[in-house]
């Protein structure tokens, strides 16, 4: 055998076995790459100059600004606005919590760009009023967590910025507006199996709000979409790089929180800034050491492999994007988001172009199977944190997520096969 096949073998082997006794994924990663790069007599100082010309990114500086606007806006209060301003919008209907939930997560996934932030402090309120209000719990997680997905794919996207990174430099406009659409669709596909599972189980109605309520709660929700104003108008209209944008929108939010809403005191800034700087130290690892992986990869010339081995199956552009949903939605299910963002994309993008798929079109299907992965176990992260909130047992919980499995699926094929959904957008706005 080859040296760049055993290399190979020993890469992805001791990755997968590091991982199988627990190892946290950046190590693993790390490790992996070391002792591979050993037996190929590839000098280490390459390796970890790799690792840190991954970080040395400008556009990746983007990823703590947003990171750290997210945890203000949610120690800030943010998220009890926009429940509020969702439940005026579907909060009368039968199962209107649930609507609520949906909406919620559609607008806090516009800020926070983050599937677990979402169930971590929508499902926090909404899970426990749900049970409160009589709907079954196994549902009211089932809504809270595949709502959550919207946070990947609606901008702004740390995913969305993981692959830019990963793709060679795409255009991280383009790859935010491709997300619109999707995401807005991904809401109302989700908001369907509640509304007809409400209406079987007659579940409740919520309450009218009055109008001088209603216009109250409008006025204060409106005020923290502006932060997705800032940054999406000032990316598409050339005023802010994202990196600005998202810096400039982190300060717009805390002077919103300390001024307006007068929710940010002391000690919640300072759990604001442990919380983003763990996230962040956690990620900054990740993509470190996922350069190192990525180089070996390249070295190994394991794209041009995967590539040649997709294409030795069949040269049908259908079938080879079926291929390639199985082995993102299967590696979605027992791997974490960013790392399989950061891994596959340059090894699974060329199969992608070279039968005809556009490399924007490929990051919402990407983004939004592996968006999947976070409610599937058996390491779906957010389907862990929905169940630990509602203290409900992940078995006893997976039959109610069926419906919602199945439109997310139906959704992903249109996506897959109309990419005017995901293009239109970039094609007539982004420069």
């Amino acid at each position: 055998m080859v040296p760049e096949a055993i290399g190979s073998l020993l890469l992805f082997g001791l990755l997968f076995a590091l991982m199988m006794i627990k190892i946290p994924i950046s190590f693993a990663l790390g490790i992996s790459s070391v002792i591979t790069a050993i037996y190929l007599k590839i000098p280490l100082l390459i390796i970890f100059q790799k690792m840190v010309s991954g970080m040395n990114s400008f556009t990746f500086l983007a990823v703590p600004f947003f990171i750290l606007t997210a945890q203000i806006m949610q120690e800030g209060g943010i998220s009890d606005k926009l429940i509020q301003f969702a439940n005026v919008i579907v909060g009368r209907i039968r199962g209107g919590t649930a609507m609520v939930n949906i909406i919620a997560s559609m607008f806090f996934g516009g800020i926070s760009g983050s599937s677990a932030a979402d169930v971590s402090s929508i499902g926090a309120m909404l899970i426990p009023a749900m049970e409160k209000e009589g709907y079954d719990k196994d549902y009211s997680v089932a809504v809270t967590v595949t709502s959550s997905v919207q946070g990947v794919i609606i901008p702004p996207s740390q995913n969305m910025i993981y692959y830019s990174l990963a793709a060679g430099g795409l255009s991280i406009s383009k790859l935010f507006l491709a997300g619109y659409i999707p995401g807005i669709l991904l809401g109302v596909s989700l908001m369907i199996p509640a509304y007809y599972i409400a209406v079987k189980r007659d579940y409740p109605v919520g309450k009218v709000i009055s109008l001088k309520e209603s216009m109250s709660i409008v006025k204060d929700a409106i005020l923290g979409l502006i932060t997705v104003i800032i940054i999406i108008g000032g990316i598409i209209g050339g005023i802010f790089t994202a990196t600005e944008s998202a810096a400039v929108a982190g300060v717009y939010a805390l002077f919103l929180t300390i001024f307006v809403y007068k929710n940010m005191t002391l000690q919640k800034l300072k759990n604001v800034l442990v919380s983003s700087s763990k996230t962040l130290a956690m990620i900054m690892a990740i993509i470190a050491t996922s350069s190192s992986f990525g180089a070996l990869l390249a070295y190994l010339k394991v794209p041009t492999l995967v590539a040649n081995f997709f294409l030795s199956i069949s040269d049908n552009p259908v079938i080879i994007m079926f291929m390639i949903n199985v082995v993102l939605i299967l590696l979605g299910m027992v791997m974490d988001m960013g790392v399989l963002i950061l891994l596959l994309t340059p090894i699974l993008l060329p199969v992608a172009t070279s039968v005809g798929i556009d490399p924007i079109h490929f990051g919402i299907i990407m983004v939004l199977n592996l968006g999947i992965g976070l409610c599937t176990p058996p390491v779906g992260t957010s389907l862990f944190i929905g169940c630990a909130i509602a203290e409900l047992p992940i078995e006893k919980s997976i039959r109610a997520f069926i419906p919602f499995y199945a439109s997310m699926i139906i959704l992903l094929i249109i996506i897959i096969a109309v990419p005017q959904l995901s293009l239109w957008l970039p094609s007539i706005i982004a420069h």
